[in-house]
């Protein structure tokens, strides 16, 4: 062991902490091959059984539903000429663990570090963590219900991830209108997302609105 390089080791060190969790075989059986490469193979002891069970299946319609139907006759719609330079919207989202395991299903990136306990208790951050894009989403949840509301259609989104967010942590997500563009009904937002104070990502965004219905002529 004394020649392997750290990479050998954490992959071998991977191969254990997932065979503790209930992970797809399939990873573990991947890692395993690469860890084989390295000259590395697992101790008997921890060594996939012959024929693992699968994971599995998470059926997302289990899920609590985070929130009731939307009814847009309920929602405040804003037009591009009701917007001004200096308007903001907030949002404020606890992260759960069935959010993380629902993206992760519907994603399908199931990186131990968001799903696996044992696995995340490894890597410097100690504990899993929610994914970058599940925070970014909440971005994108203000856009369509708040401001500008429904109607809004994505052009552009910038990111900026500072810092990573637990599950557990009371994510503030503010959006501010920074430039109004005439010629294609186009908005540039400044968007942030915090926890405790602290940002954790940022960015802007640019979205096409629409415009206000003309009066019918009578």
């Amino acid at each position: 062991m004394a020649n392997l390089t750290e990479k050998r080791v954490d992959a071998l060190l991977g191969i254990r902490a997932l065979l503790r969790c209930n992970i797809d075989p399939g990873l573990i059986h991947a890692m395993s091959k690469s860890a084989h490469k390295s000259g590395i193979e697992p101790k008997s002891s921890v060594r996939p059984k012959a024929h693992p069970a699968p994971a599995p299946e998470f059926d997302t319609a289990q899920l609590p539903s985070a929130r009731l139907p939307v009814d847009p006759r309920m929602l405040k719609l804003n037009y591009f000429e009701d917007l001004v330079v200096g308007q903001r919207e907030t949002l404020m989202k606890t992260v759960m663990d069935t959010d993380v395991v629902g993206f992760a299903k519907l994603s399908g990136d199931d990186n131990p570090i968001h799903l696996c306990d044992v696995y995340a208790a490894g890597t410097r951050f100690g504990q899993r963590i929610a994914h970058g894009l599940y925070t970014a989403s909440l971005i994108s949840a203000v856009l369509g219900t708040r401001l500008p509301g429904p109607g809004a259609v994505y052009r552009s989104q910038s990111l900026n991830f500072h810092a990573p967010v637990s599950i557990g942590d009371v994510v503030t997500v503010t959006v501010e209108v920074a430039e109004l563009i005439q010629v294609g009904r186009k908005v540039r937002l400044i968007c942030e997302a915090s926890v405790d104070g602290r940002t954790v990502l940022d960015g802007e965004a640019v979205v096409s609105v629409p415009a206000r219905p003309a009066e019918p002529v009578i």
